[in-house]
């Protein structure tokens, strides 16, 4: 379990934590629910949210399993609770805001590859899923599902006193420091408080330092001193300046950054999974992250293995552990309501 998830007993109740993505690449709704079931049915729960959102099918079922929950479900949003994110949020019985925090709604979004029929079957899919969000966040603040379904279609972050004043949050609390970065570059709208909040924190560089040679010794007799003759009473003494050469400056060695070089990495087995999946080669995906193979030729590779398939392609593309009549964008939008733009 990754150090951003975690679910305790407390000696009244429980606290989940999750501050990071919602989905395969972070907190899962089958973990999630795994855990949640080791708890007594009426257990008072606390969770605390600060994520960049994710995939939109494992926060329906975080959702909707906070909803079953008997007990009092308090959320807390520690920093950012964004698209996915926040419809997790909306399960809470009390929903508390940090005055520095932020609450982010828009349309679901994914990708398809495929026929004109898949296409159809990924925008039937988003329209359905748009409308159970819509729903979910309208029966939370009270307000109209016309009113809730132009603040998604522009991508609308509220702050704390905004969220409460239409009814997607219902207490402040005194602003607290968020506590993990993100890479919110998906989003269209941002506030240029959150981009620099969650942003890594710069590091000092260090600086190295050549050793000083030591002097060799010398063979030839040390030279004797010249006396020293006094000045004569009365003249004056011009003062010696001493021509000191200029010390260069050292050079500073880069340090790598390991949240850039962990986001570049995530990213790029984000995207050789779904090509894998969106190809229906799901199998391939480990070969090609074990050798690290280029984007492009995962893509010439994929064309190849599709090619030599039966050439009876339909509208349904079967994943591994899923019935045969699975929806074809079943886990091709696995990064649904994430991407934007």
């Amino acid at each position: 379990m990754k150090n951003w998830y975690s679910i305790c007993a407390l000696n009244d109740g429980a606290e989940i934590s999750i501050y990071d993505e919602i989905g395969a690449y972070g907190v899962s709704a089958k973990a999630f629910l795994a855990d949640l079931g080791k708890l007594p049915d009426a257990t008072p729960l606390t969770l605390r949210l600060n994520s960049p959102g994710g995939s939109v099918f494992d926060a329906v079922a975080i959702y909707n399993a906070l909803q079953r929950h008997a007990g009092i479900v308090t959320v807390s949003i520690d920093g950012i609770a964004a698209s996915a994110a926040s419809y997790i949020a909306m399960a809470g019985d009390e929903i508390i805001m940090p005055e520095n925090a932020f609450l982010m709604i828009h349309d679901p979004s994914g990708m398809v590859m495929g026929t004109a029929a898949d296409m159809r079957a990924m925008a039937e899919a988003l329209d359905k899923i748009g409308a159970s969000l819509i729903k979910g966040y309208a029966a939370k603040s009270g307000k109209t599902e016309k009113d809730i379904a132009k603040l998604m279609a522009k991508e609308t972050w509220l702050d704390a006193a905004e969220a409460v004043d239409m009814g997607l949050a219902d207490t402040l609390a005194a602003p607290v420091k968020m506590a993990a970065s993100f890479d919110v570059s998906q989003f269209q709208n941002t506030p240029p408080e959150i981009v620099e909040a969650v942003k890594p924190a710069e590091k000092p560089t260090m600086a190295v330092v050549e050793p000083t040679p030591k002097p060799e010794p010398s063979t030839k007799a040390d030279p004797v001193p010249e006396p020293v003759q006094k000045p004569a009473p009365g003249a004056k003494i011009k003062p010696v300046v001493a021509a000191v050469a200029p010390q260069p400056k050292p050079e500073t060695a880069p340090i790598s950054d390991p949240a850039a070089i962990r986001s570049e990495a995530m990213v790029y087995a984000k995207t050789v999974v779904d090509l894998c999946r969106l190809a229906g080669q799901p199998q391939m995906a480990a070969g090609f992250l074990a050798s690290e193979t280029s984007l492009e030729d995962i893509r010439k590779s994929l064309i190849d293995a599709r090619a030599a398939d039966d050439p009876d392609i339909s509208s349904t593309h079967p994943q591994p552990g899923k019935h045969s009549d699975s929806r074809p964008w079943a886990d091709v939008i696995a990064q649904t309501f994430k991407r934007k733009g």
